[in-house]
């Protein structure tokens, strides 16, 4: 057994507050390894080995830490004074360094959230380093890929040794990482942090977002005007295509009763927009679902399906949150895999569905200034597609008041 004081259970004066941490992302942790039980059995393997971890974890860590502070609490000593700062020079020696290193290299904590990372990094995550500094490193990959990167990162963080793993990114799905982890401590700081080495066997051609370093603005001399992007013009008419689309259905839809306009619209999203789409129609409270729309002639996307419409919307805690009055929701590789509930054998539709990015929208009336909220529409964006943008978040709110007003409309 190991010893629990190399872990900081035992000798640091503010243990209980160390094992209470430790105890409630173990809890978290295990809930994320029960919220990918939906996944295929193929790709079960590697939350074996985390589940296995975190076994491990409880008999020879928490447990004996827990039985030390139940029988006694130890005295402490002072901390002794911090010794004396470091050479800046060599600080920024150091950063430097880090930066320019050719691989793609993190720091991030026990909980994987992101500390520094490196321009390689970026590069191949697509994510801009001060937009990752602080969320979960985690995030970025697969629903199946997130418990055992949290469960191994933990176990580094502990002092268990070093250790590798394959994860797949979210927007590259068919490309394997292989994560070499392993535990540093700064100088001057009270917690241990990873560091994350990522290699992939073949170079990634796309990045889902710009590199940090590619502005669109820069020219020799800091001066000229940027170049035109074709690709951002093809989206803002894309854009434009979708909300003509929406229109057009809407008008010609004489009926005006609620569930024929949300299936109406349903189609209009579900036609390359978005790869789910779900309609909650509210009434004096109650939710009802009337509508999902998955991807067509796919023999599991039609199982999923069934689920979906078979589940109760007040299951949903999303949902729930919408229907009354809450704003809409962007959520871009969403952390909370329950979200949207689960089936009837308790697995998270979202893990099943691989979703990467979801929409949840209030249809409100823009003439009742906030009033109560018809129904809500939930999209959702699934396995290597770009995740939903703001400015397509904004087109699908615009779209939504067009939506609540004609399921307003009286029949002609």
């Amino acid at each position: 057994m190991r010893d629990t004081d190399a872990h900081g259970f035992g000798a640091d004066p503010g243990q209980g507050d160390a094992l209470e941490t430790e105890l409630a992302d173990f809890v978290r942790r295990v809930g994320e390894l029960r919220a990918a039980r939906g996944l295929p059995t193929t790709e079960q393997h590697t939350l074996l080995d985390a589940a296995l971890f975190e076994l491990e974890h409880v008999a020879e860590d928490l447990w004996p830490a827990w039985r030390s502070r139940l029988e006694a609490q130890r005295p402490h000593s002072p901390r002794t004074p911090a010794g004396a700062l470091a050479d800046r020079a060599e600080q920024q020696l150091f950063k430097a360094l880090f930066q320019r290193l050719p691989l793609p290299v993190a720091l991030v904590d026990a909980d994987t959230a992101v500390r520094r990372m490196n321009v390689a990094a970026t590069e191949l995550t697509g994510v801009r380093a001060g937009y990752a500094a602080g969320r979960p490193l985690a995030g970025l990959l697969r629903p199946g890929d997130r418990a055992a990167l949290r469960s191994q990162t933990a176990a580094v963080a502990r002092g268990e040794g070093g250790r590798s793993l394959r994860v797949h990114l979210q927007q590259d799905p068919t490309t394997p990482l292989l994560v070499t982890l392993t535990a540093l401590r700064p100088p001057n700081e009270q917690h241990p942090a990873v560091l994350l080495v990522l290699q992939t066997d073949g170079a990634r051609t796309a990045h889902p977002l710009p590199s940090a370093s590619a502005s669109p603005s820069a020219s020799p001399g800091g001066r000229g005007a940027a170049r035109p992007d074709l690709t951002e013009a093809t989206r803002r008419a894309e854009l434009i295509d979708v909300l003509d689309a929406m229109t057009t259905a809407l008008l010609l839809d004489g009926g005006g009763e609620p569930q024929q306009v949300l299936n109406t619209a349903a189609r209009v999203l579900s036609a390359g927009f978005a790869d789910w789409v779900v309609a909650d129609l509210s009434s004096g409270g109650v939710l009802r679902r009337v509508c999902v729309r998955g991807p067509e002639n796919d023999r599991a996307a039609d199982m999923l399906a069934k689920k979906v419409i078979a589940q109760d919307p007040a299951d949903c805690p999303l949902v729930v949150e919408t229907a009354r009055g809450g704003p809409a929701s962007l959520q871009v590789r969403p952390d909370d895999l329950e979200s949207f509930g689960r089936d009837e054998s308790g697995d998270s539709i979202l893990v099943q569905a691989d979703v990467t990015s979801l929409l949840c929208v209030p249809l409100q009336s823009p003439l009742s200034g906030g009033g109560p909220v018809h129904a809500v529409l939930t999209l959702f964006r699934t396995g290597a597609r770009l995740a939903f943008s703001l400015a397509e978040a904004r087109v699908v709110d615009v779209m939504s008041h067009h939506i609540a007003l004609a399921m307003r409309r009286r029949p002609s």
